[in-house]
């Protein structure tokens, strides 16, 4: 593990203590917690194909038959 040394405003570190001392946690293990939060949602969002909304792309152009190819389509 890494020592950092970082600056806080007193008012954010003071909530800081009060909510690790409440759950019975040491400050600096809850300020990790928080980093590794911030990373996960921020630095490295990992989005599913499920969160995306459907999209209207425009109407159709031609209707597909059984013999359509797409797969070439989009590979070219």
């Amino acid at each position: 593990m890494k020592t950092i040394t970082i600056n806080v405003s007193e008012p954010v570190y003071a909530e800081f203590q009060a909510a690790a001392s409440s759950a019975g946690r040491p400050t600096s293990e809850l300020i990790r917690e928080a980093m590794e939060l911030y990373r996960s949602s921020r630095l490295r969002p990992q989005g599913s194909l499920a969160d995306f909304q459907p999209r209207s792309v425009g109407r159709v152009l031609s209707d597909l038959d059984q013999n359509d190819d797409l797969l070439d389509e989009m590979i070219s």
